[in-house]
Formats: structure tokens, C-alpha cells, sequence
């Protein structure tokens, strides 16, 4: 028996830069950090040739071709297993439209734990690319690169999106402080609303295609990443606050159904409350609800919220890990 324990992210500023429709013309940038939240993937010898897959919902089929989940289905078959295999998974927080990159996550954590199954070592390197290539190339989802990285590297870290669909992992240099200022200051709240990623990401990506003035928002909020970053490097965590919500607010205009009237009046009580920025992770219209303050300001803002469920959350320095080996 193996087990796999992947991280989700978090993302704070630059996404949709990691869209193909920007970065094969403009190179994109992201920053982002792992979270203790996790997808476990548990993968075992089946007693007979068959295989199971067992989810939100249980397959028992007799061959590769039979399987439904169309991410299981592209992993097995790239690593040529044919059967005689059961995989399970369970994760810490809603699987599905919560903008923590939870498919991706899974994939790494599969294709980790496929890989130990097969006896292979995976590095952070082949666990992103490889997710990419399973997501991306054989299942069509349209969308960007940021989420397999982030979770097979975990940390916090600049992502560099280039037009070769290359990824460079930067690790944020600065004091270990600074970190732990902005992971202090973090919360993390669940709107309750889940949304397709994918219909949201296919009509960006359009609007980006289609419009200069899209992609000259996107060249912004990449900007708004590199100076994330050497504001960060010099330990000026006053300057998160004012640069997420500079993004988020740039984010917004890229397409419709980003936010709602709903999401822009959370948003607003938070910062009445003192938050200094955040945004809604991920894709957009729903998920988590992410917002940065001081330390002291943070049970004003849950008294703002009283209709979303707040979250605690740390950030995890590590990527997808094999937490069992037997």
C-alpha cells in the first residue's frame, strides 16, 4: 500500500497569467503558497486483475478503458498499468470548485503515488510537468499551470510561466518572519458556493485571446507579482494588503461572472472590518474567500461575516510527499 499527501494553494496575486492564452505571448507570473489542507491518495494491490476507483462515488471495472474519472483513466494509462490495482482518495476540504486547485492536487498526488506503486522516485519537477501533461494535453481542461506546481513544490514561491510552457519555481527569499506575518495575518473563509473552474477559465481565456485591452490588464497584474515579490525580499509585509487588493480589483475586470454582487459586499464589510486586501481564490464566483489584516482586526471581520465559515489555515513548506510505503 502507498499513500500520497498532496497540498492545495493558495494563490495571491498573477493568476490567469498562467493561462496559455497569455503566457504562449506575454510570460506569466504567480505568486503562491502550499496550505495544510490536503488531497491523500491511497493506492493498493488488487487481490484479482480488476480495478477500483473509489471517490465521490465507486468503480469496480475489469479494464482501463472502462474507467469514468477521466484524470484516474489518463494516469494509468500513461504509466501503462493495466489492472490488479485498487485507488482511493479523500481530502480535507470540498474537492470540487473551491478555487484551492484541488484537481490538480490530485493529480500529483496520483501520479506520486502511482509512480511509488511502480517503484519509481518522482522529483517536484516530474510531478508538475507530468500533471500538466495529464490535465492540459490528454484531458483537455482548459486550464492554466500554476496549481500542479504549486502542489508537487509546495512553499511559497514565484511561479515564472513561460511561453515554451516551461515553469520556473522561485522560492521567495526573505526572513522567515515575513512569512509567518503574512500566514498570521491570512483568513480563510468558505462562501459555501461551488462553480465550474473550467466554464470560467474557457470564456478568460476567449476574452484574453480576443482583447488587447485583457491582456494589457494580465501584463498588470504580472507587474503587481514581481513587485509583490521584492517587497517581500526587503521584509515590507505592509505592502501585501495593498497589492492583493490592487490585483484583485484588476482580476475582476477580466471577465464576467468573475465576482458577484454577493462576493463585492463579503469583500467590502472585510475591509470596512480592516482587512487590506484578499480576493476570491481560484477561478472566481465562489470558493474560498481569502482577505488579509492585522491580527487585530481579524474577529471584527468574522463579526462582519457572520454567513461564511471561517477556515483556519497555515502554509506548508513541503510539496506532494509518500507519507506510506509498504
Amino acid at each position: 500500500m502507498i499513500i500520497s499527501k498532496t497540498p492545495f494553494r493558495m494563490s495571491f496575486v498573477g493568476g490567469g497569467s498562467d493561462l496559455p492564452a497569455f503566457y504562449k505571448h506575454h510570460p506569466g507570473a504567480v505568486i503562491s503558497t502550499a496550505i495544510d489542507k490536503y488531497v491523500y491518495v491511497t493506492v493498493n494491490k488488487k487481490f484479482d486483475g480488476g480495478i477500483r476507483v473509489g471517490y465521490s462515488k465507486n468503480e469496480d471495472v475489469t479494464s482501463v478503458d472502462q474507467i469514468e474519472h477521466k484524470l484516474v483513466k489518463a494516469a494509468l494509462q500513461q504509466l501503462a498499468i493495466t489492472g490488479g490495482i485498487e485507488i482511493t482518495t479523500v481530502a480535507d476540504v470540498p474537492s470540487k470548485g473551491t478555487g484551492l486547485g484541488s484537481s490538480s492536487s490530485f493529480t500529483v498526488g496520483l501520479l506520486h503515488a502511482l509512480n511509488a506503486y511502480l517503484g519509481r522516485f518522482s522529483s517536484s519537477e516530474s510531478l508538475g510537468a507530468g500533471s500538466c501533461h495529464i490535465e492540459i494535453d490528454i484531458c483537455q481542461e482548459p486550464i492554466g499551470r500554476q496549481d500542479q506546481y504549486a502542489a508537487a513544490y509546495g512553499g511559497f514561491n514565484l511561479l515564472e510561466f513561460l511561453p515554451d510552457d516551461s515553469v520556473n519555481v522561485v522560492p521567495i527569499i526573505c526572513a522567515p518572519q515575513t512569512i509567518k506575518t503574512i500566514e498570521a495575518n491570512t483568513l480563510l473563509f468558505y462562501t459555501g458556493i461551488t462553480r465550474s473552474a473550467s466554464d470560467l477559465l474557457q470564456r478568460q481565456s476567449a476574452d484574453i485571446t480576443s482583447s488587447a485591452d485583457k491582456q494589457a490588464v494580465l501584463t498588470q497584474m504580472v507587474g503587481l507579482t514581481y513587485a509583490l515579490k521584492a517587497e517581500l525580499e526587503h521584509n515590507n509585509t505592509d505592502a501585501f494588503g495593498a497589492i492583493s487588493h490592487e490585483n484583485w480589483l484588476l482580476k475582476k475586470s477580466l471577465t464576467k461572472g468573475i465576482s458577484t454582487d454577493e462576493i463585492d459586499g463579503w469583500y467590502a464589510k472585510a475591509r470596512a472590518a480592516g482587512a487590506t486586501g484578499g480576493k476570491i481564490l481560484g477561478a472566481g464566483a465562489g470558493g474560498f474567500l481569502m482577505v488579509s489584516a492585522p491580527l487585530d482586526r481579524h474577529e471584527a471581520i468574522k463579526q462582519a461575516l457572520p454567513e461564511l465559515r471561517p477556515v483556519e489555515v497555515k502554509f506548508d513548506p513541503q510539496g506532494s510527499r509518500i507519507i506510506f510505503y509498504q
